[in-house]
C-alpha cells in the first residue's frame, strides 16, 4: 500500500507561498506558508499535518489493542502536540506528545495501560520517527 501527497512553493522562503493536496483531495491546494510555519497565519504547516497523522494512528492502535483483549472503546479522543523548535543546527521536531482520553466499559486501568503502550510502539506513524529516509529528486529550469 502507498499513499502520496504533493507540495509546491512558489518564491523565497518569507514572501513565498506553496499547496499541499492528497490523492484522496482531502487535502486539495491547502495553502501553507512561512506565516502558517512559524507565525500564526491562515493554513497548515507540516507539523500540523505530522500531529494529525501521529494522533489519528496512534488511536486507531489503541482501539486495535483494545479489541485484542476483548474490550471495545466507547471513545478515545487524543491529542498530539509536536514540538517544532529552533536548536543550534537548525530547525528540529524534539517531540511528539500524545494526550489520550478514553471511555472503554469494563477495561481496568491495567488493561488500559497496556493497550495504550503497545499502541506507542507499534502506531506505524510512530515508527515513522525512527525510519529510513528516501529520496528522489529533478531539477528543472
Amino acid at each position: 500500500m502507498k499513499r502520496t501527497a504533493n507540495a509546491e512553493w512558489h518564491g523565497d522562503l518569507k514572501s513565498g507561498k506553496g499547496a499541499i493536496s492528497t490523492a484522496s483531495t482531502v487535502l486539495s491546494s491547502t495553502p501553507y506558508s512561512f506565516s502558517t510555519r512559524f507565525e500564526e497565519g491562515k493554513g497548515t504547516n507540516p507539523e500540523e499535518l505530522l500531529a494529525a497523522a501521529h494522533a489519528g494512528c496512534f488511536t486507531m492502535a489503541v482501539s486495535a489493542q483494545l479489541a485484542g483483549a476483548g474490550l471495545t472503546a466507547a471513545s478515545l479522543e487524543t491529542t498530539c502536540t509536536i514540538t517544532f523548535e529552533k536548536l543550534p543546527d537548525g530547525f528540529a521536531i524534539t517531540e511528539s506528545h500524545l494526550d489520550l482520553k478514553g471511555k472503554v466499559p469494563g477495561a481496568s486501568q491495567e488493561a488500559f495501560d497496556t493497550a495504550v503502550q503497545n499502541a506507542k510502539a507499534g502506531c506505524p506513524v510512530s515508527k515513522l520517527f525512527k525510519t529510513n529516509i528516501t529520496l528522489t529528486s529533478s531539477l528543472t529550469s
